[in-house]
């Protein structure tokens, strides 16, 4: 058993672990759709659990991370979803990149995995740019 009270889930740990500089990893709710043959997460068991910032706080614990990425919508649909994310990243060096949802779900076609929450709140998804520890 880990001693480390963070991650115990061997599939998360495992690709916290194998995320390197640049990759991306993607914490979403329950609805966003994952492209096939992505590597899925799937931590939800029922709508609402665990939530995406549970979820979401226990990746960002870590993984160093120097970028994040999320759907425009947010602002509008979900405002305290954004407010939330603005205040994890303040003080990490960057600005979150604001894009149009349909862009958002293209650039996950590049992601090294996706970690899935039940949230049912909309656009409560990340994109999360793999940064280096030095």
């Amino acid at each position: 058993m880990r001693k480390s009270a963070t991650t115990i889930n061997p599939a998360l740990s495992r690709v916290i672990s194998e995320t390197g500089h640049t990759d991306l990893l993607v914490v979403t709710d329950a609805g966003l759709p994952i492209p096939l043959g992505s590597e899925r997460i799937d931590l939800a068991y029922r709508p609402g659990a665990p939530t995406f910032l549970d979820v979401l706080d226990t990746v960002l614990a870590e993984l160093v991370v120097e970028g994040a990425t999320v759907s425009a919508e947010v602002a509008e649909k979900s405002p305290q979803v954004l407010d939330a994310l603005r205040e994890r990243f303040a003080g990490m060096g960057f600005e979150i990149e604001l894009v149009p949802h349909v862009e958002f779900k293209k650039l996950t076609q590049g992601a090294r995995a996706f970690v899935r929450s039940g949230e049912f709140t909309p656009y409560a998804n990340v994109i999360l740019h793999a940064g280096v520890a030095y």
